[in-house]
Parts: structure tokens; sequence; C-alpha cells
């Protein structure tokens, strides 16, 4: 290498003017058996020079009109071509992409840094003039070499040797100079980096306005059914649902309220939804096959409000070595192939009663007009009234309705209570892929909700000594404790009495 480096004559010049002196440096050879040491007393030796390494020779004490145009980085992943997005402005400055990768989205403010970083790079020491063993810097053969190109036409290499052994700093020289510096790493680190760790990791952007989810739909080969959601018309209404606010209903496989907390990432996640790492960019048929996404494992397909329909592909489930349980995942009609935590990509896992709500029965007390309990012989039919029904109740409470059981005046309050029992009752699992005994049931109540304009009817069957089935106009829906429906019909004998009812069971 040559032994002249552009600007370093005029700065030792200025240095020597102000008295500082330049002094010999002498470099302890890093191989020794105490390179702490070593490095320590090079530093106490030489004097910090803070040169600026790399800069515009074309450009006079305008550091704004300093503008890279392109960057070349060989490291040992492979190479990278560092091109301009967008051009300077008055307001704006240059922005940096990958040549080749000018259709994919980047991560641009890193990929910046391998341009911006490079302009005006200021060394931390000088370590030796007049090298004349590179070898013991990692520089004979560096690992890293950078070509930068202003736009002025002003050109520079740089060559990235090994990390001082304070760990802080890194050799560096330049092509045309035979001088050692250090850099701060934090300057040079991403010059490290492979094209892949610079493609964004968003699979699917956030909109700055939310669209509603129409619809999810969940297709997947280990399950004999679909999961279907459906956005909820009626959400926005409080007199709707009683103690559940999910946005979605699920539809299929079974009909059945979602749980808000459970629910929120399967019928929203795929917004934001980011990847562990890139798998394959501009991918052929032959990576989507071999990324098992030809005849995807899982489908999830999502329609929203705005108009816009997204599909996205995943594989079966692997296990990754650095990311845990992972699969590959990619949108349909995209180009590139992701390997995203199965943390994140949850629809390959979920079962429908890892996010339906355990509630059986929703409907808002008071929306209810009549109701009818059977218990074994026993029937009991309630009819309930609005008092004043031109009155538009804010917040409706019991002493706004009349009761009656079986004809006879019946305290508003103590339905209430019994209508806070039967909703209490969560159940236990999902029970639709179940026959429904052919005895008669233990009990059933059926009811009209005025508001929702339909009849609803829940049979309760004997299943197990300890389990019931919930029965749906009809449909095996749900297992709940049987104790629940003991203690159904128990608080059924307290109707006549002012007994407290029950609001546990075993």
């Amino acid at each position: 290498m040559k032994k002249s480096v552009k600007g370093i004559i005029g700065l030792t010049a200025v240095l020597a003017v102000l008295g500082g002196g330049y002094t010999a440096l002498v470099l302890t050879d890093p191989d020794k058996k105490n390179p702490d040491s070593s490095i320590s007393l090079e530093s106490s030796e030489s004097e910090q020079q803070n040169i600026v390494l790399i800069h515009d020779d074309n450009v006079s004490e305008d550091e704004q009109s300093s503008i890279i145009k392109t960057v070349d980085v060989k490291n040992a992943d492979g190479e990278l071509h560092v091109v301009q997005k967008t051009p300077a402005t008055s307001e704006t400055s240059a922005t940096y992409t990958l040549d080749g990768f000018q259709d994919i989205a980047m991560k641009t403010s890193i990929i910046g840094t391998l341009a911006n970083n490079a302009n005006g790079l200021t060394s931390v020491d000088v370590i030796e003039e007049d090298c004349t063993n590179p070898e013991k810097f990692g520089l004979d053969s560096p690992e890293i070499t950078v070509d930068i190109e202003y736009e002025t036409g002003t050109k520079y290499t740089l060559f990235i040797g090994n990390e001082a052994p304070s760990g802080a700093v890194t050799y560096v020289m330049l092509d045309n100079s035979n001088t050692v510096y250090t850099v701060n790493n934090s300057t040079i680190a991403n010059y490290s980096k492979k094209a892949m760790e610079l493609v964004d990791t968003t699979i699917l952007e956030s909109p700055d306005e939310m669209p509603i989810v129409e619809s999810l739909r969940i297709e997947r080969d280990d399950l004999d059914y679909d999961i279907f959601l459906e956005y909820d018309d009626n959400d926005d209404d409080s007199r709707f649902h009683a103690g559940t606010s999910a946005a979605h209903i699920m539809k299929e496989p079974v009909e059945a309220y979602l749980s808000v907390e459970d629910s929120n990432d399967i019928t929203t996640g795929m917004f934001g939804l980011y990847a562990s790492e890139v798998y394959s960019v501009h991918c052929t048929d032959d990576d989507i096959a071999e990324a098992g996404l030809k005849e995807p494992f899982c489908t999830v397909t999502m329609r929203c409000n705005d108009k816009n329909e997204y599909r996205l592909l995943l594989s079966e489930p692997f296990n990754d070595s650095e990311n845990g349980k992972c699969c590959y995942a990619m949108l349909e009609d995209s180009d590139i192939i992701f390997t995203v935590s199965v943390d994140k990509a949850k629809w390959v896992t979920v079962k429908p009663v890892d996010i339906a709500s355990t509630m059986y029965m929703a409907s808002y007390v008071w929306s209810i007009s009549d109701m009818k309990v059977t218990a074994g012989d026993d029937e009991y039919n309630f009819e309930i009234e609005q008092i004043n029904p031109d009155e538009k109740l804010e917040s409706p409470k019991s002493a706004d309705f009349a009761v009656k059981l079986n004809g006879q005046d019946f305290d508003s309050e103590r339905y209430r209570l019994f209508y806070s029992f039967l909703i209490s009752g969560n159940a236990e699992d999902f029970a639709f892929e179940e026959k429904l005994p052919s005895k008669e049931p233990m009990a059933t109540i059926e009811y009209t909700d005025a508001y929702e304009k339909k009849k609803c009817k829940f049979d309760f069957y004997d299943y197990s000594n300890m389990t019931a089935i919930i029965a749906i106009d009809g449909e095996s829906r749900f297992f709940i404790a049987k104790s629940f429906v003991e203690t159904l019909i128990e608080n059924t004998k307290k109707f006549a009495t002012d007994e407290d009812f029950a609001t546990t069971w075993k």
C-alpha cells in the first residue's frame, strides 16, 4: 500500500503548530500473552488523532453537500451493493437501499448507516504508521472491504481488520496508505451484515387507520373443520352481550362467543406480523415448494371492510435451533418467504377452545322478554316488561322492569339474580363433535331475546358422573360441570321462597 493518506499531512501540520507534537508510535505485538496491557501501552503512547479518514475531496468545507453515491461491501457472507433510493434535496437527505432489492421493503435506516457512517468516518487512534506487517491487525486479507464513491467522483477503499483486544474499537486501513487506525465498533458494525438481514421482517404492515376485519377463515391440514370468525355487527351496542365485548363471533365449526383477550391475536394479528428472519426473497417455485408452501399446512384468509383480502400461507411447524418452534410464512402473490415464530403465527396451532368465551349464554338480562325454565316435571314461565316502554333507558336496572312468574308478580331484582347465576355457569370445553344422549335433558331454558329478535333454547343433558352437555337449539355445543346443572335445578325450587339462590357449585 502507498504511504500517504488524504488529509493526514495537513492535519498533522496543524497539530505541530499547536504544539501537540507528533509522537512516534510503537506497537506492542497483539499476539503476546497479555494483549490487554499491550493495547493499554499503545493508547498511552499514542495521541488520539480524531482524523477524518473518509471525506469528499471535491467539496470544500461544506459537509452538507458531501453525498455518497454508492457503497460496495464485501464481507464473509457475501456482498452488499448500496445505492441511492431517493436523492438528497434541499430539505431531505438521500436514502439508500441495496441494488437488486429496490422492489423489496428493506430496513432502510440500517442500510443508511452503510453510507452515512462512512461519510466523515473518524479514527479513534493512530496505531502504527508505515505498517509493514498488516497481518497482525487482520489487514493483510481483510474479511471486510468497503468501497465508497461520492457523487462528485471521490473514491475510497476501507479495509476492516480485527477487533482490538479492548473490544471497543477495530483496526482499519485505507487503500493507498499503510497507516493503521482504530475506529469505534459502533460505526462499522453493520458492514458485517448479510443482505437477508437488511430485508424488512414485517410481513404485513399495520395501516394508519385499522380497517374492520369482517371475517377470518383458518384452513389447516390437522383439522377436520375450518375455524371461521365473523365480525359482530351488534358489538357496539351494550345491550347485546352480557359480559363479553369481543368484536367477532365464531361461526364455524360451532357458533360461539369469543374471549376478547384470547381471540385478538387471531382476528387482527396478521396486521403488524413480523418474522424472526427472512428465508428467501424473489423466491422461485422451487423455493416455495421447499418451504412447504406450495401446498401449505395452514391458510389464513382475512377479509376487511376496505375491500382488501389477505391470504397468509404457513408451513407445518418445525424446530429452529436459533428461534425455537417456527414455521415458514408468505403472503399469497408475494415473493418473500419468512421464518416466523409459532408464538406469533398462532393460526398454525389454535383450536376453537383456545379462543372461545366460556359463556354459553350471553344475552343481556333486560333484552329478554320471556323465559321458560324446565326442570324435570316442573315448569316456570317468566314474562319481563319495561314499566315505561317509551322511555329510553341509558342504564337499565331492576326497578325499570316488571316481572311475572307463571302469571304472578315476581321480584324483578330476584329475577335478575337468578339470571346472573345462569350466565355464571361457564362451559369447560367444546362438545360439538359429541352425539346428544337419547334421554330427556336434566333441565331446559328457553327465552326470547327481544333485541336480537330471536328465540334461544338450552338443553342440559347428563353425560357422565362429573359432566353435562349443553345443546343450543338442538345442537351439541359445550361440556359443563354437572354440579352446575344440579345447582340450577335446586335454585328453581327457591322461586316460591325468599331463600338466596346458590351461586357456587362443586
